[in-house]
C-alpha cells in the first residue's frame, strides 16, 4: 500500500524503495506502534471522530495483529515502507474501512516521534534493571572484601592504602549515577507529541492529553513542530547510554590489569575468559576487552544522531529516519554488555594476599607517616620533607617503613617513637581514614547499605 498514491502517477523504483525503507530496523517497534493506535483509536471513539462500530473492529484488528507477530504467524511483508505501513496496511486488508479510519487526524511523523519515545521509555527501564543486577554484584562483593587491602592508584602509581570493597563501590557509585542520568532523561523523553500531525497540528478536536494518559506518558509537547522535530530525547538516551559504556571500559581495563601476571588481583572464571590459538598458557580476558571495545561504538551512536540534527530545519526532514539505527545499536550494545559484565564480576576469584603484598610494597603509607609527624606538632611541609628522605633511605636499603629500624627513624628526627609502626600499618591507615566516603571497612559498610537502600527502590 503506498500511502502517497493518489499525488503520484509512477510507481516507486523498486531501489528507491528499497533504499527509503526502514521496515528491516524499525520493525522492532511493532508493540509501541500498536500500542500507540490503540490509545489514538479510543480518542478518536470518544472524541467522535470515528464510530463506536469502528473502533471495536480497530481494537480487534490490531490485538490479532500484535497476537499474530509475537507468535510467528504472522511475517513483516519486505515490501512495506516501515512498521506504521505495515500495520496500517495489514489492519486494512481484515477491515477495509475502520482501518482506512486509524490514521484520521495523525501524521506518520508524529506517529514515528511517539513510537520512539515508548519504544526507548520501554527500554530505559530494561536497563535499569540490568544496572540494579550490576549494582547488588559489587556492593555484595564489596561485602565479602571490607578488609581486603589494596593499594589505592594515581597516574597508575601506588598512593594510598584502600579496600578492594572502596574501589568496588566507587564503580557502583557511577552505576547508581547513571540510572539517575536514565531517570533524568526519561523525564524529557516520555512525553507525547502525537496530535502535532506533520507539523501543524489539526482541525480535528484531538483529545491530546486523553491520549497521553492513556499511555501512561507525563505530559504532551506544547508545540507542534517541535512535537515532530525533535530528537533531543534520542540524543540525550544514547548520551547517557555512552556514559554507561565509558565507565564499563574504564572498569574492564581495570579487570584486564587485575587479571595479568604483572598484578594477579584476581582471575577471571573459565566461563568467562578464553584460551590462545597457539600458545597454551594463555587465559585472556575477551569479556572485558570486547566491552572496552564496544564503548568506542556507542560513543559513535552520540555523534551519529548530532551530526545527522545539527543542519536540520524545522520540521520533519527524511534525514531523521537515521536516528533509529543509532539509537537502537546503542542501546542494543548496553544491553548485550550489562548482563554478562555483571555475571563476570560476579564470579571472579579475589587474592587477597596479592594485593595486600602489593599495598605492603608501594609506600602508600608515607603520607600516615607524615601526618604522624604532624599530629605531634611538626609542620606538614617540614612532616613532608622528613618523610620523602625516609622513603628514599628505604629504596636505597631494601626496606620498607614498617621494617625500617626505630634508630633510623630518630636519626631523622627525635620526635618519632615506638607508636610510629602502629600508626603507619596498614589496618591502622584504612581505620583511620573514617571521614564519610572514607575506606575504613565502617564507612564503607555504611555506604554499601545506603546504595543498596537506594537502588531497592528503583525495584519497586
Amino acid at each position: 500500500m503506498v500511502l502517497w498514491k493518489g499525488r503520484f502517477s509512477k510507481e516507486l523504483n523498486h531501489e528507491v524503495n528499497a533504499f527509503n525503507s526502514s521496515l528491516s530496523f524499525d520493525h522492532r517497534m511493532y508493540k509501541q506502534d500498536i500500542r500507540g493506535s490503540l490509545a489514538h483509536a479510543k480518542m478518536l471513539c470518544k472524541q467522535s471522530i470515528i464510530e463506536e462500530k469502528d473502533y471495536e473492529e480497530i481494537v480487534e484488528g490490531l490485538n490479532a495483529i500484535l497476537k499474530e507477530i509475537e507468535e510467528g504467524t504472522l511475517l513483516f511483508d519486505p515490501e512495506a515502507e516501515d512498521i506504521h505501513m505495515f500495520v496500517e496496511s495489514e489492519l486494512t486488508k481484515r477491515y477495509p474501512v475502520a482501518g482506512k479510519k486509524l490514521h484520521t487526524g495523525r501524521s506518520r511523523n508524529d506517529q514515528v516521534a511517539l513510537d520512539l519515545r515508548l519504544y526507548a521509555h520501554d527500554e530505559i527501564l530494561e536497563i535499569k534493571k540490568m544496572l540494579v543486577n550490576l549494582i547488588h554484584t559489587l556492593t555484595d562483593l564489596a561485602e565479602h572484601n571490607l578488609d581486603t587491602i589494596m593499594p589505592g592508584y594515581t597516574h597508575l602509581q601506588r598512593a594510598q592504602p584502600i579496600t578492594f570493597a572502596h574501589h568496588l563501590m566507587a564503580y557502583a557509585s557511577m552505576f547508581l549515577r547513571d540510572i539517575d542520568r536514565l531517570e533524568d532523561v526519561d523525564k524529557r523523553l516520555y512525553v507525547s507529541p502525537l496530535g502535532s500531525g506533520a507539523l501543524a497540528t489539526t482541525t480535528y478536536p484531538l483529545d491530546r492529553p486523553f491520549v497521553a494518559e492513556e499511555l501512561g506518558m507525563y505530559d504532551i509537547m506544547y508545540n507542534s513542530l517541535d512535537g515532530v522535530s525533535d530528537r533531543d530525547y534520542a540524543i540525550e538516551l544514547s548520551s547517557a547510554l555512552a556514559t554507561i559504556m565509558m565507565h564499563l571500559s574504564r572498569f574492564s581495563e581495570e579487570v584486564i590489569l587485575w587479571c595479568s601476571w604483572e598484578f594477579k588481583f584476581i582471575d577471571l572464571d573459565d566461563a568467562y575468559a578464553t584460551g590462545s590459538s597457539i600458545m597454551p598458557q594463555k587465559k585472556n580476558p575477551d569479556i572485558a576487552e570486547l566491552v572496552r571495545g564496544k564503548s568506542a561504538r556507542v560513543i559513535g551512536d552520540v555523534n551519529t544522531l548530532l551530526t545527522m540534527m545539527k543542519g536540520l530545519p524545522l520540521a520533519y526532514n527524511k534525514d531523521m529516519q537515521e536516528d533509529k539505527e543509532a539509537l537502537f545499536d546503542a542501546i542494543d550494545e548496553v544491553k548485550l554488555c550489562l548482563p554478562v559484565f555483571t555475571d563476570m564480576m560476579a564470579t571472579i576469584t579475589v587474592h587477597k594476599d596479592k594485593m595486600r603484598d602489593a599495598a605492603a610494597r608501594g609506600f602508600i603509607n608515607a603520607t600516615d607517616c607524615a601526618d604522624y609527624l604532624t599530629k605531634k606538632g611538626m609542620p606538614f611541609r617540614d612532616a613532608y620533607k622528613i618523610t620523602g628522605e625516609l622513603v628514599r633511605y628505604c629504596i636505597e636499603h631494601g626496606e620498607t617503613l614498617e621494617t625500617l629500624p626505630l634508630d633510623v627513624y630518630t636519626g631523622y628526627t627525635d620526635m618519632f617513637g615506638e607508636d610510629v609502626y602502629q600508626a603507619i600499618s596498614l589496618e591502622t591507615c584504612l581505620n583511620n581514614r573514617a571521614v564519610v566516603g572514607g575506606p575504613s571497612p565502617k564507612i564503607e559498610m555504611e555506604n554499601i547499605h545506603r546504595i543498596n537502600q537506594k537502588v531497592s527502590g528503583y525495584c519497586d
